[in-house]
């Protein structure tokens, strides 16, 4: 496999693209066949000529190109009507939300084609730079104190003034994986005074490491998964999480919820009797709402006000930062890629005996073989 094909995003007001002309050029120094679909790069404002500049070749006609590609690759999924078209046999590469997109995954092993689930990349040290989840994340979590702090009537920073001193900020993060932790280390960086809490105690120093302060509280046995996700908590856990958390809640001015679990809904954790008590003015950002919502009264796409506190329920943040949303996903296909090359034959080599890729391959030879994906996630 050495043709690699990059198709237009055909997903709902999708503004990223899977890869950029600096990363086209990293694939034809290794010996890759690149094209494009033309207008890849519009919603970047990026012509085909800087693409075809580094070596792709551009195809205005869909179905040409994917009969040229042995690897086709997608931000996210593709429809059940492009991957019809798709070459039996060849490689798809992209986000697909497996545990929702069930007609896209089962058009896949119909039409036998081998796709890898970006989602699915295995939290490991070698893995690390095709995480593409985490790398997503970053941004989204940087994006959503952004957002928050132009909703904000405050600044986030003290401020000593002969008019009198301001006092920063509080920001109460709730989760703290990559998006949380990024979260906490932007608005500290602006000057405010940061509260996290997370059901996994191992992060505590991370969040000090930070210069924010952690939140305990005694949940009994909790932990996290061998990809690193936080657990599912009990009914008894949760009541005593949002007991803990309706308090420094009530003294935040903007509250960020980061908590998902994946393959499953994300579980609600600030309630309408916690917005209720909160000030007004305050801002809630659910960055779960996609999954399902961590903030009851949260709408996906928009920004609802419940008793003076707004509440914003955007999805996919970082979609608001395209370009270098797109240049971090292409670096991290790219670095897939790369990994399983051979270097004398100049082509990808589909190893499936390979414990990383039997992570996040879904189908392959006409059927499912992700073995998460069988369980349902379980």
């Amino acid at each position: 496999m050495k043709k690699i094909a990059f198709l237009k995003e055909t997903y709902p007001k999708e503004r990223r693209t899977s890869t950029l002309p600096s990363i086209v050029e990293k694939y034809k120094k290794i010996g890759a066949e690149v094209a494009i679909e033309a207008d890849l790069g519009k919603t970047l404002h990026i012509p085909d000529s800087e693409y075809e500049k580094k070596g792709a070749i551009i195809f205005k006609d869909k179905k040409e190109l994917i009969d040229f590609a042995d690897i086709i690759m997608h931000m996210r999924q593709p429809t059940p009507d492009e991957v019809a078209l798709f070459k039996k046999g060849s490689l798809h590469i992209s986000f697909l939300d497996p545990f929702k997109s069930k007609d896209v995954v089962d058009a896949m092993a119909k039409n036998n084609i081998t796709c890898i689930s970006m989602e699915m990349m295995p939290r490991s040290t070698i893995a690390q730079k095709m995480d593409a989840l985490s790398s997503q994340a970053n941004l989204a979590g940087y994006f959503a104190v952004l957002k928050a702090s132009d909703l904000l009537d405050k600044i986030f920073p003290m401020m000593t003034t002969p008019a009198g001193t301001i006092s920063p900020a509080r920001v109460f993060i709730i989760g703290v994986g990559v998006a949380g932790l990024q979260a906490i280390a932007t608005s500290r960086r602006l000057g405010a005074r940061v509260d996290a809490f997370d059901t996994r105690p191992v992060v505590e120093e991370q969040v000090k490491s930070l210069g924010a302060k952690f939140v305990k509280v005694d949940l009994g046995e909790t932990g996290q998964t061998k990809e690193g996700y936080a657990k599912a908590l009990t009914d008894e856990q949760l009541q005593k999480q949002k007991e803990a958390m309706a308090k420094v809640c009530e003294q935040s001015d903007i509250v960020i919820t980061t908590a998902q679990v994946f393959g499953r809904k994300a579980p609600v954790i600030v309630t309408k009797d916690m917005i209720e008590k909160m000030k007004k003015g305050s801002i809630v950002v659910d960055m779960a709402v996609e999954s399902g919502g961590n903030v009851e009264g949260s709408k996906m796409d928009e920004i609802v006000e419940v008793n003076g506190v707004k509440i914003v329920g955007l999805a996919n943040m970082a979609n608001y930062i395209p370009y270098d949303a797109s240049y971090m996903y292409g670096s991290n296909l790219y670095n897939l890629i790369n990994h399983f090359w051979d270097k004398e034959k100049k082509e990808f080599i589909l190893d499936m005996s390979n414990d990383l890729l039997q992570g996040c391959i879904l189908t392959h030879d006409g059927k499912i073989v992700n073995a998460k994906l069988l369980e349902g996630g379980k």
